[in-house]
């Protein structure tokens, strides 16, 4: 199965892809400031190619709970001296996390391949930046919402996106784990993928250093979360999720693998 990005046919389902985490950010949850300066961030990211990613994940603006917004203008900021420090080093697809279409269509412009648009809403003026550039665009359930209502999202979602010219091979799903939910709906979430997954579509997991991993192992160190998080990914693999985006690229990867291993041999 393909998933059309841009230059980019990312073929999933044959093996969990990687999805690092890089925030070009001061306020983070979980490393507000660590990737801030452009050349670390770019460091960053080639590090993470290196021992395995197969997606980048720029982000430009926090979204954790309680955040303040920054404007399109000032993300783009942040955002653009890394993506232009970054193209022609890296090899593997580069996505920005952004929800703005100005940013996106900056970014698309300056070699991304992905728009990780965590906004939950179908906008024409997305679309329009996806459709024109044929980018990968992942969709995510934005808000309160269990197994149902993900899944009556990501149906009506679909139809939308298509209905404004966006093929089904550029779309890729998020349940949203963390989003406007409360702790018992994003483990339901983790521990029932095959109930809601669209077959059709590459569904994304993102539940890295998140308060649902605190919910579930009493760590209050969003960097020292790690095992808690190959706990959800295996859970995650088992239900049949495509792509995990994930902070500790070269530390969770073992536990991605051995889960892909264990899955194989069911019985």
């Amino acid at each position: 199965m393909i998933w059309n990005c841009g230059k980019h046919k990312i073929e999933y389902g044959k093996k969990v892809l990687i999805m690092g985490i890089v925030n070009v950010t001061p306020d983070s949850f979980s490393d507000g400031g660590d990737n801030f300066v452009p050349e670390k961030a770019v460091q960053t990211a080639l590090k993470m190619e290196k021992e395995g990613a197969d997606i980048i994940d720029i982000g430009g603006q926090s979204t954790r709970p309680g955040h303040i917004p920054v404007s399109d203008k000032e993300e783009w900021s942040r955002l653009e001296p890394v993506l232009k420090k970054l193209m022609g080093k890296i090899s593997v697809p580069v996505s920005v996390d952004t929800y703005y279409p100005y940013v996106a269509e900056k970014a698309v412009k300056a070699g991304a391949a992905i728009i990780n648009d965590v906004s939950g809403v179908i906008s024409k003026d997305m679309a329009k930046v996806v459709k024109n550039s044929n980018a990968g665009w992942i969709i995510m359930h934005n808000g309160d919402g269990d197994i149902a209502e993900v899944k009556e999202f990501f149906e009506k979602a679909v139809k939308e996106a298509e209905e404004l010219g966006i093929h089904k091979n550029q779309i890729c799903l998020d349940m949203g784990i963390g989003f406007g939910k409360n702790r018992q709906q994003d483990m339901s979430l983790i521990s029932n993928i095959t109930i809601y997954k669209l077959k059709e579509f590459p569904l994304l997991l993102g539940t890295s250093r998140k308060r649902v991993i605190k919910e579930g192992t009493g760590q209050e160190n969003p960097k020292m979360r790690i095992y808690g998080n190959i706990a959800a990914d295996t859970a995650a693999i088992f239900g049949g999720v495509d792509i995990i985006r994930l902070h500790d690229v070269e530390k969770e990867k073992q536990g991605i693998y051995m889960a892909e291993a264990l899955k194989k041999n069911v019985k």
